[in-house]
């Protein structure tokens, strides 16, 4: 059997190492996942509060510094579910206070039911196209500055109406960080299985709570 090589690279073992690499991202991002929602699932039955913001932002920077720190060692893997547990402890709260709504948990099956459609469909079409979606990256890095900015201004200032275009902008800024991420995966610009997890596990997240915020404020229930 004939084995095309360019260079020094080994085109069957490029490909073998970039599977590995989406195997490891998709059962890790499912554990996590899975390990988010216990985390949020405790947080609600004991109707523990929220941690606040500087609390959240410190929490999710530090834990998000230690995962990169130690991405290539076994302790990485406890900061990544170290960070996911607390993003799903940030999230229970805020799950409680939409389930008290009167159509409370439509909406919250609504937006995760958009959320998986999503991440599913985006990845899907990455994954089967082979597209290179790599000159998303500087777009995204400076939406999500702009973006993530201008939420702290809404919070700060009670803007709602600025709020929500922060949501609609974070819904469309994560759903092009899945189609890069899932590209840079595939054409091996990422080759670490647990930063690639984080990205894609923020894109989730960030993607399900603009959702929830919007449904919430279009059927006038914020």
């Amino acid at each position: 059997m004939n084995t095309y090589t360019s260079g020094t690279v080994n085109v069957p073992a490029q490909n073998l190492a970039t599977n590995r690499v989406l195997r490891n991202t998709y059962a890790l991002l499912a554990l996590t996942l899975l390990f988010s929602s216990v985390t949020a699932g405790i947080t609600m039955a004991l109707n523990l509060p929220h941690p606040g913001l500087v609390l959240t932002l410190a929490g999710y920077f530090g834990l998000l510094f230690l995962t990169s720190r130690f991405r290539n060692s076994g302790l990485g893997l406890a900061m990544v579910f170290a960070l996911t547990g607390f993003m799903g402890y940030t999230l229970g709260p805020l799950l409680n206070a939409y389930l008290s709504l009167p159509s409370g948990p439509q909406l919250v099956m609504t937006a995760l039911g958009g959320t998986g459609v999503v991440f599913l469909g985006l990845s899907g079409y990455a994954l089967l196209s082979r597209k290179d979606f790599s000159f998303m990256g500087g777009f995204l890095m400076v939406g999500i500055l702009v973006a993530f900015l201008a939420g702290l201004g809404a919070m700060f200032f009670d803007m709602p109406g600025l709020s929500l275009a922060v949501s609609s902008m974070f819904v469309l800024l994560m759903a092009g960080l899945i189609l890069y991420e899932t590209s840079n995966i595939i054409h091996g610009g990422e080759t670490n299985y647990i930063m690639a997890t984080v990205t894609l596990y923020v894109a989730i997240y960030n993607l399900f709570t603009s959702l929830l915020h919007l449904l919430g404020a279009t059927g006038g229930q914020e």
